[in-house]
């Protein structure tokens, strides 16, 4: 502040800074003030080169929030004193879980943290999915239910209520559980809890399976139309909206003249053929 200001507004005099203001050395009047430190926010002993100290940042994805602590390791501990430690780190180890729904917690998050890493989704739809997993717990929805179909059940809720296009076939795919057990956990998370889930649009559902087809932008684009106009005519009504959009691709490619077949805009939207048959035959007429 002290270099944007040649001199005191009120006297013309020299300014100095001292701390947190900067005043006119003749006339004594503060001209600003600047609570903000500047150095460092760490302070250097005897650790070396590496100042970290924060630790990682504050997760729902982790069963205690990422506050828990580790016992690291160091070459320089040899003998008794090596084996004080390994001792040390054991015991800590089996201290984090206090309780066996805490157990059940720790292995559903990796397994939610599993699956989202495997889907490509973000860090957002993995949070909201343990939270929900945890409201689940303290529900008492998992007695005598699989906790792998819970996780998987979890994060597929997540994505209909945020409108994300994951079919349930995808997240089968990937998920330790059976369709069974995965189903029979949604449909009780959907039940007990009362989620906010409603029909995806099939529009969610069109760049991806283009991606997937390799298809040109003008096929997704007239899809895109055609989806618009499936909403106009309630074609979307009651069917799902995957192989509704697999439709749209399929008659927009068929007018463009690019090869396409019904069984790979089928296959790429967990489909059978019959069922993208009954909507291109209503978007033809």
């Amino acid at each position: 502040m002290v270099n944007s200001m040649a001199a005191c507004p009120e006297c013309n005099g020299r300014l100095d800074g001292a701390g947190e203001e900067t005043f006119c050395g003749t006339c004594g009047l503060v001209v600003a003030e600047d609570r903000v430190d500047r150095g460092p926010e760490w302070r250097s002993f005897e650790d070396g080169p590496d100042r970290k100290r924060t630790g990682a940042p504050l997760t729902r994805s982790r069963h205690d929030r990422g506050l828990s602590t580790e016992i690291g390791r160091s070459t320089r501990l040899t003998g008794r004193k090596r084996r004080l430690f390994a001792r040390l780190r054991r015991q800590h180890s089996r201290t984090q879980i206090a309780s066996r729904a805490e157990r059940n917690r720790v292995y559903a998050f990796t397994e939610i943290r599993r699956l989202i890493g495997a889907l490509g989704l973000s860090k957002s739809v993995r949070d909201r999915a343990c939270v929900l997993f945890e409201s689940a717990q303290k529900t008492d929805l998992l007695r005598g239910r699989s906790l792998e179909g819970f996780a998987a059940a979890a994060v597929y809720a997540v994505c209909r209520t945020d409108a994300i296009s994951r079919t349930l076939a995808e997240i089968g795919t990937v998920a330790k559980a059976t369709r069974a057990e995965l189903t029979a956990a949604y449909d009780a998370l959907n039940r007990e809890l009362g989620l906010p889930t409603g029909p995806i649009d099939p529009a969610e559902y069109l760049a991806r399976f283009a991606s997937q087809l390799e298809l040109p932008c003008e096929v997704e684009t007239e899809a895109r139309a055609l989806v618009e106009k499936s909403h106009e005519l309630g074609l979307t009504s009651g069917r799902n909206p995957s192989g509704v959009a697999a439709a749209c691709l399929y008659t927009a490619a068929t007018e463009r003249d690019h090869p396409l077949t019904q069984q790979a805009a089928a296959d790429v939207a967990g489909v059978t053929p019959v069922t993208l048959r009954a909507t291109y035959y209503d978007l033809r007429e």
